[in-house]
């Protein structure tokens, strides 16, 4: 079965994100979180863009994390989540 495996300073900023932020940003983030965690579980071979090497990127707003998807152990890993605002 699948697993995602958040690196430590992936977790402590999405905390400390939602922890600076108004009850709405929290809603926000978490249901991005969640809503990029299902995306990656269901097919992270084509999830997001991809960067260097195997390194990918995904964008839930207001979230945007990076990372890399072991097909041996079928696993993902998130190395970095960020906020970022949508273009206009």
């Amino acid at each position: 079965m699948r697993e995602i495996d958040w690196l430590p300073s992936a977790l402590d900023d999405l905390a400390r994100m939602w922890n600076k932020s108004d009850s709405a940003m929290r809603q926000a983030i978490t249901v991005a979180s969640a809503r990029a965690e299902a995306r990656l579980l269901a097919d992270p071979e084509k999830e997001g863009e991809s960067r260097q090497e195997d390194l990918r990127v995904t964008f839930h707003a207001p979230l945007a994390i990076t990372f890399k998807y072991d097909k041996a152990q079928d696993k993902v890993f998130v190395g970095k989540v960020w906020l970022y605002r949508k273009r206009r």
